[in-house]
Parts: C-alpha cells; sequence; structure tokens
C-alpha cells in the first residue's frame, strides 16, 4: 500500500527569497553531486530551520523542479536565435551551450533527467528548438522527433561525462579528465581486448569537446538527410 504523503506545516517566513534557496541548492549540488541536497542541508545552508524552507517550496520534489528550470534559465538563447544563420551552425551553438551550462552544475545533471523538463524555460527551449528544425526544412513531425533526438543525445553524453568521474565536485579540466582517462585504458590487455587497446587514445577521449561535436554531427548529417526527403515528398 503506497505510503501516505505527510503534509508539512510551513514554517515562519523571514527574510529569504526562492533564489536564495536555489542558490543554496545548486551550491550543495556542486560541492557534494545529486543526493547533496536536501531540505536540511538547504535550511543549514540559508540559516533556517527546515520548516522555513517548506514555506517556499511544499516538498524537495518542487525544490528539484525549480532547480531544472534555474539551469536552463541560464541557457542563452541569442547564441542559437539568429535565423539568419545557417541551421547546422545553431544548433551547434546551442549544443555547447547546453553543454556548458550544464557542466558547470554535474550534480544537477541527474536531476535533469530523473523527471520532466515541463517548466516555462524548458518550454521555450524545446519551441526555439523546433522552430530551428523548421527553419531547416523539415516538416512538424520530424521537427520535433529530431528536437527529441538532439535533447537525449545531448544530456545523455553530459550524464555519462559526469558518471565517469565517479565522485562528487566539479568537473576537472577536459585535458586532466582525458588524460586520466588514458592512463586507466592503457592497461587494456590487447591479448584479450585487441581492438579496445589499439583505440585507447579515442576511448579516452569521449569525454572531450571533439567526440561530443563529432556524435553531433553525425546525428545532424542524419537530419539533413531527412530534411531532403521531406523536400522531395
Amino acid at each position: 500500500m503506497p505510503d501516505k504523503q505527510v503534509r508539512r506545516r510551513p514554517g515562519p517566513r523571514r527574510a529569504l527569497t526562492e533564489d536564495e534557496i536555489l542558490d543554496a541548492a545548486l551550491g550543495l549540488l556542486d560541492d557534494g553531486g545529486a543526493n547533496a541536497a536536501s531540505v536540511r542541508g538547504i535550511a543549514a545552508r540559508v540559516g533556517v530551520a527546515p520548516n522555513a524552507v517548506y514555506t517556499y517550496f511544499p516538498d524537495k520534489a518542487a525544490v528539484v523542479k525549480a532547480l531544472v528550470e534555474r539551469v536552463l534559465g541560464e541557457v542563452d538563447h541569442d547564441v542559437f536565435a539568429d535565423r539568419r544563420r545557417p541551421w547546422r551552425e545553431r544548433v551547434e551553438a546551442l549544443a555547447l551551450e547546453l553543454r556548458a551550462n550544464l557542466s558547470a552544475h554535474p550534480g544537477a545533471v541527474a536531476l535533469m533527467i530523473g523527471g520532466p523538463m515541463d517548466g516555462p524555460h524548458a518550454r521555450a527551449l524545446n519551441e526555439r528548438l523546433l522552430e530551428l528544425l523548421t527553419d531547416a526544412g523539415l516538416e512538424h513531425t520530424d521537427a520535433a522527433r529530431a528536437a527529441y533526438l538532439l535533447i537525449v543525445y545531448v544530456f545523455g553524453s553530459i550524464a555519462l561525462e559526469v558518471a565517469d568521474l565517479k565522485q562528487p565536485g566539479p568537473l576537472p579540466p577536459e585535458s586532466e579528465r582525458t588524460a586520466t582517462r588514458n592512463r586507466a585504458f592503457a592497461a587494456t590487455p590487447a591479448g584479450q581486448f585487441p581492438r579496445s587497446a589499439a583505440a585507447v587514445a579515442t576511448i579516452a577521449g569521449y569525454v572531450s569537446t571533439d567526440q561530443y561535436l563529432w556524435g553531433l554531427h553525425r546525428l545532424l548529417d542524419g537530419i539533413a538527410t531527412q530534411r531532403v526527403g521531406s523536400e522531395r515528398s
């Protein structure tokens, strides 16, 4: 039988804002990873009793949803909004902007892929991406499918990069992460895994911007093919 949801009585209001609570939660995520932003931890960081947090957010799920919106709200739409630029350049600019923003808050990545992204900033980003793909010549159904494919690729790639660290905290520089992976995979026994041993340098670079863009360009090649097919039909 499912547990009944416990209704918490809001704590006393003090001179505190939702943004301050989200700043504290994001700081905890940045320092300690996806499990660090507990309501008790947030309250301690802003100097209030835990019940006071419930004055602003009814539960932790509401805090998480607001955090997702906060991170997505930091995405600069201007980098890909110019409709005079080639559509592939605009998609690449968006993909790099998302990667930069999410890499700055690796602890938030798991939260973002762990639930629906349906807030105003998420919807605005999706709308802009659909506009971009429609500008590329895709009809609305293919544009929606391509938008989902690109979002899955971007968030999935970054989630794997974060998971590769196996520890919370900020992402080290790309060169450092690649070097660490290269040392780890250099021990691959060539007799047992000859193809993997021969590809060590490439495998070490899976967390690199070059690999990220390589995969993105392959996706865009496929979308371009669908675009041509749409034009011919």
